[in-house]
């Protein structure tokens, strides 16, 4: 681990982002260049003593995961990000693997989306960031360890992962997510993670077992879907997927057509944010 490469690194990779470029609102005068600490830290979800203490050459070696959250945060690229491991004396992330690394592509669309929900998903189905609306309309999905950080495997091994969606769509969604683990598959190749999940789901669960062989491949998002609030109740809405250019990463929005009751429960939303709704008796 080189200490003062990864501070230095740290600082001006810091310094050269602005408020904006993370959706923050500039707002009054600042003391320093580019972000503050405590805004980076934030955004890696680590206390902000742990990210000073890494720019002061004073940290620990940070985990893969702690340098994972860093790069996300700090929008870097893929070159930067390998750069950040290296100094840390870690091995960069493997192409042939889903990391956990976010394209900056669709960081920078993420950062602007703050009135609908937004989340950016591998092609395993691993949620690796959200927006605040997308956590006030379906839950936190980041905090997932192990095989259940992929929406697949929570899908045929938890039923409570089927509450967000009306019971007649569940057979389609439960094609859908085994079509897109085999267009993962395809990519990946059997011994890369895709091909483990798809042999643990196979001993698991006897559905997706029975769809995994009829080997249909897509990369599947319905144009329109229903979801299930579990205080507002529907919500009808309209998902837009923007990919990576080599398909391992998807850029999710969800709308509703203005005017509707749909439109006006997003908006409540919006307000309450990640407030439990009070359940009527």
């Amino acid at each position: 681990m080189d200490r003062a490469a990864l501070a230095a690194f740290l600082r001006t990779r810091r310094e050269a982002l602005q408020p904006e470029d993370i959706g923050l609102p500039t707002g009054a005068r600042r003391r320093t260049r580019g972000l503050r600490r405590e805004e980076v830290a934030s955004l890696a979800a680590m206390s902000t003593d742990y990210y000073t203490r890494l720019e002061q050459e004073r940290g620990p070696q940070p985990s893969e995961q702690m340098l994972a959250a860093m790069a996300r945060a700090l929008r870097l690229s893929t070159q930067e990000r390998d750069y950040l491991f290296q100094v840390a004396g870690r091995n960069a992330p493997s192409p042939t693997t889903t990391a956990a690394h976010v394209a900056p592509a669709l960081m920078r669309v993420l950062d602007r989306l703050d009135d609908t929900p937004a989340l950016i998903l591998s092609n395993l189905g691993e949620v690796l960031v959200q927006n605040r609306m997308s956590r006030a309309l379906m839950g936190e999905l980041t905090v997932y360890t192990g095989h259940a950080r992929s929406e697949i495997y929570r899908w045929f091994t938890d039923p409570a992962q089927r509450r967000f969606y009306p019971e007649h769509d569940h057979e389609r969604q439960s094609r859908a997510m085994v079509a897109n683990l085999r267009a993962a598959y395809g990519q990946m190749g059997p011994k890369s993670r895709a091909g483990e999940l798809a042999a643990v789901l196979c001993k698991e669960s006897a559905e997706f077992a029975e769809l995994w062989e009829r080997q249909e491949v897509a990369k599947r998002f319905v144009d329109h879907k229903v979801l299930i609030h579990p205080e507002l109740g529907p919500i009808e809405v309209d998902c837009q997927a923007l990919f990576t250019e080599d398909q391992s990463q998807a850029l999710l929005v969800l709308t509703a057509a203005p005017r509707t009751e749909a439109f006006e429960k997003l908006q409540l939303l919006g307000v309450l944010g990640n407030e439990r709704f009070p359940v009527s008796s």
